[in-house]
Order: structure tokens, then C-alpha cells, then sequence
């Protein structure tokens, strides 16, 4: 069976790079610090998410004290802003569209006083188009 030539060479690059605890140590700090993420470390160094994961618990301030950090992508943080963002004009809007129906209310409500006519109940009673009788019996036909 022939191998791969870069198959091979990949796996000797693997096995015979080494990083500093210094190199280590930085890359941990820069993710702490949200400057880079765990992929863009993987694609720069060629390294894995495992190794790097490891480096982070072996390194990471925040491991020793025992707190989990929370890595969120730019991209998800932007979409949760954006999100927030559409809720709160939605609220306006259902807010405006609040204060229009008690205003109609309260203009039905003095209507109602000034003409001594019950509008509300008048409009209740009023037939929808296509559902009321034709005036026609059953027995007639």
C-alpha cells in the first residue's frame, strides 16, 4: 500500500513540534482576554482544540480559581445584540399600538355619553359579509 507523501509529513510535523509554557502561556492570555479565539489559535499554530483546551486548563488564571469562562462567538454576541435590539422596538410598538386602543376606547366611551347611543353593542350585533340569512326557508324550495 503507498502512503500519502503529505499525509506523512503532517504526521511527523505533529509528533516533533514543541510549544514553550511561555508560547503556552501567552496564547492562554490572549484567550482570557477575548483578543483571539480557540479556532483562530488552531488554524495560526496548526494545533488542535484539544491541546489548546488542555494549555487553557493547565494555564488559565481563571481554571485555578475554578471558574469557567464562557466563550461566545463574536458572531452569536452580535446576534443576541441585534435580537435585544428588535425586542425593544417591538415593545415600542405594541406600546403604541396600546395607547392607540384606549384611545379609540375612550373616544367610543365619549361618544357613547355625548350621543346616548351604546356603539360598542351596535357594533357587536353587526352581521359579518357572507354569514348572514338570504331570506329564504327551507320548506320553499
Amino acid at each position: 500500500m503507498q502512503s500519502n507523501g503529505l499525509f506523512d509529513e503532517g504526521q511527523k510535523l505533529k509528533h516533533c513540534r514543541y510549544f514553550s509554557s511561555d508560547f503556552k502561556k501567552k496564547r492562554v492570555q490572549e484567550l482570557e482576554h477575548n483578543l483571539v479565539s480557540v479556532s483562530d489559535i488552531c488554524k495560526t499554530h496548526k494545533v488542535s482544540r484539544t491541546s489548546v483546551y488542555r494549555w487553557v486548563y493547565k494555564y488559565s488564571n481563571m481554571a485555578r480559581k475554578q471558574v469557567r469562562q464562557v466563550v461566545e462567538a463574536k458572531s452569536d454576541t452580535k446576534k443576541i445584540e441585534l435580537l435585544e435590539q428588535r425586542i425593544k422596538e417591538l415593545e415600542r410598538i405594541v406600546g403604541q399600538k396600546q395607547l392607540l386602543i384606549d384611545f379609540q376606547d375612550k373616544m367610543i366611551e365619549i361618544a357613547e355619553s355625548t350621543y346616548e347611543v351604546d356603539i360598542k353593542k351596535k357594533l357587536g350585533l353587526k352581521p359579518s359579509s357572507g354569514t348572514g340569512t338570504t331570506g329564504i326557508s327551507k320548506g320553499s324550495k
